[in-house]
């Protein structure tokens, strides 16, 4: 059977090799998307391999670790041959059209010497990073010597500075840019005369906190001797159609490892996904792929849109100009389509290619359905080609029903027909609750200039309600009971915690009511918050979440206090701690409700206000905390600042030996079974 396969995989490469495969070949890799919780859910696969280009089919010998591929408007493909020291240039479908293994300079042959990079201009001038020999020469598209570019001279240089370019390109205007090995200082920068003019676009300095304190109370012998702070240098270029430069880091640690730089420098790369543009979101740290992507190439498309190769995984993540990812496909492997060591990706129309220097050959993707739908979404979108946008998202949208960003596509462009409520569903349902305020701010001035008349006399209705009750209230609570002396807490907390102590006015279960009371009120919150306050609300909501939130530091609490407080000559029972914490929790109870309500007719402009609401009911739990553990143990301030402290401490500590309980009542019970598992076994074998 293995055979067979192995035959049928033979088969199928040799079909590509030729050209012969047709697009819709069944792709050796899964496809997946990243949810806006970082969960990696399935997706159709938006590319399928359809041909690999070799040397070996182009009568121009075999390719030999290919380092660089640069793909001109007119769609000819120049390889950079690295390992034959030469530039082979193929037309749009993989034919070669020319070979360049030397040139004239001056007078005598001169040839490439290990060469890394390459970039053809808009005036048809061939550029090579000759690496091997620490230069970069310009030539015609035919191979025409027209001169070599060397080492930067310059005062501001470092005395150790040392030049081999590696990876270039160069703008409209002539300019050139270089990545060299070793500098970290940031992309060299020629003008049009080949005259260095300066670096661009250093990388931020990383920092390791820990080494940083070892270095300051070092001797200068011991720092020396230590690592440097330096920036991380750059591994690859690309300039896009605005002359923008993406540049690439591929330390591992870097949380920017694509940026775009403007003409001063400047990273202007949009990260308003959820997540930034790095590769893979959840990775292992186990195993021989761990970590991060690697990032070794970035390739720009139209309107914004580019991908970058994860050499680490094999892999190739688009984003549209905003930093969304719209999708993924690749992985390491021998089979049609997989890559080896892949080091360059390119973009040829609506086409992808992957130069992989492991396997010595480039493979040419073409988009599914799927791909095709999302890239003509988000240009037509970038375009304002709303209509047409629409149309391509519910495209993608029946391939993919889990596809947050096509929700988004689809609500924007609800969104400028004015038709406000579909445009709010769509946002929920894509969980982008910035466009869904705009919606929702939209829609909410709408809804009150045509309900404002009810809404008038509903207000009016309620207050005189409230009015009314309040007065019912004065008459009948003549005799204060367990809720007229908790109310009394809340705005005379000394008087409040005293007849509670020395009047016998609290009550055990009125405090544990407050607590269910607060427990439901919270499980509701988080349930039913509008969608701007939770936007990644799932309506399913864990109840003991809210006990280990709520439930289980209330009695924590307590227990720790008593612990500290019986050994600190408190005053306080332990039923009189629980009482004072219960009732200092009413105000936490009381905003419940209001903060419910008021997070369903928000936007996001005003949730500094909601947060203004819960702060200052957080605020006036402490404070009535603190008065009702001075008041019940009888302290002065110092000293319940001092066991309040304390008790938090306390709780940390049983916290930690709880954990540390389970863990090892969790191992004896493994040893147990192992033990148990062992004596079937030999009984068995008896």
């Amino acid at each position: 059977m293995k055979r067979i396969r192995r035959i049928v995989t033979l088969f199928l490469f040799l079909l590509a090799a030729a050209g012969a495969v047709p697009a819709a070949y069944a792709a050796p890799y899964d496809g997946y998307n990243y949810s806006d919780e970082g969960t990696a859910d399935s997706a159709p696969v938006p590319y399928l391999p359809a041909k690999l280009i070799t040397g070996g089919g182009l009568n121009a010998g075999s390719f030999k670790t290919p380092e660089d591929m640069y793909i001109t408007k007119e769609g000819h493909i120049f390889v950079l041959d690295s390992g034959n020291h030469r530039v082979v240039e193929l037309d749009s479908s993989g034919n070669a059209l020319n070979v360049i293994e030397s040139f004239d300079n001056g007078g005598k042959t001169d040839t490439f010497k290990e060469p890394l990079g390459i970039f053809v201009s808009d005036r048809n001038r061939l550029f090579v990073a000759d690496t091997g020999n620490k230069r970069v020469v310009e030539l015609t598209t035919d191979g025409e010597f027209i001169r070599e570019i060397g080492p930067p001279k310059a005062s501001i240089l470092r005395a150790n500075f040392t030049y081999v370019p590696t990876k270039l390109v160069v703008d409209t205007a002539g300019r050139l840019y270089v990545v060299s090995k070793g500098v970290f200082d940031g992309v060299i920068e020629f003008d049009s005369e080949g005259n260095f003019t300066g670096f661009i676009g250093v990388n931020k300095v990383m920092v390791d906190p820990v080494e940083l304190f070892w270095k300051q109370i070092s001797t200068k012998a011991q720092r020396e001797a230590m690592a440097l702070f330096i920036p991380v240098e750059f591994n690859n270029i690309d300039i896009d159609e605005e002359d923008f430069l993406y540049v690439t880091t591929s330390d591992g640690t870097s949380v920017e490892p694509v940026r775009r730089l403007n003409p001063s420098g400047s990273d202007v790369l949009r990260r308003e996904g959820w997540f930034p543009p790095t590769g893979d979101i959840k990775v292992s740290f186990r195993g021989t792929r761990q970590g991060r992507s690697t990032i070794v190439s970035v390739a720009s498309d139209t309107n914004g849109i580019y991908s970058i190769l994860d050499t680490k995984r094999g892999r190739i993540f688009t984003y549209d100009k905003d930093g969304k990812l719209m999708y993924q496909f690749g992985a390491l492997g021998e089979q049609f389509g997989q890559f080896k060591t892949p080091v360059e990706v390119s973009v040829l129309g609506d086409r992808i290619i992957v130069l992989d220097r492991g396997l010595n050959h480039l493979t040419v993707f073409e988009p599914t359905r799927y791909g095709e739908a999302i890239r003509n979404a988000v240009i037509y979108n970038d375009l304002g080609e709303e209509s047409n946008s629409v149309k391509w998202w519910q495209e993608a949208l029946k391939l993919n029903r889990n596809l947050e960003m096509a929700y988004l596509g689809i609500g924007k462009g609800e969104l400028i027909q004015n038709n406000n409520y579909a445009a709010m569903g769509n946002f929920k349902l894509g969980t982008h609750p910035v466009y869904y305020s705009k919606a929702f701010d939209r829609y909410r001035k709408e809804w009150l200039w045509d309900h404002f008349p009810t809404i008038a006399s509903v207000s009016v209705v309620a207050i005189l309600l409230l009015i009314a009750a309040f007065k019912l209230i004065r008459v009948r609570d003549s005799e204060p009971g367990v809720v007229r002396s908790a109310w009394q807490t809340l705005f005379r907390p000394f008087n409040g915690f005293w007849a509670m102590k020395y009047e016998q006015k609290g009550r055990v279960w009125f405090t544990l009511l407050i607590l269910l009371l607060l427990t439901i009120m919270s499980i509701l919150r988080r349930q039913y918050s509008g969608f701007v306050i939770n936007p990644v609300n799932d309506m399913v909501v864990n109840s003991l979440d809210e006990l280990k939130f709520i439930v289980l530091p209330f009695f924590l609490w307590c227990v720790s206090n008593w612990s500290i407080t019986t050994l600190m000559d408190g005053e306080g029972k332990f039923k009189e701690i629980v009482m004072a914490t219960g009732l200092a929790l009413i105000p936490l109870l009381l905003v419940q409700g209001p903060l419910l309500l008021f997070s369903r007719v928000i936007t996001l402009k005003e949730v500094s206000f909601y947060s203004l609401i819960e702060s200052f009911a957080y605020l006036w739990f402490v404070l009535l905390l603190f008065i009702g553990m001075l008041t019940v143990h009888q302290y002065n301030v110092f000293k319940t600042v001092v066991t309040m402290l304390l008790t938090l401490l306390v709780m940390g500590i049983i916290v930690f030996l709880g954990m540390l309980a389970a863990s090892l009542a969790q191992q004896i019970l493994q040893f147990g079974t192992t033990i148990y598992q062992e004596i079937r076994f030999r009984i068995g074998e008896g």
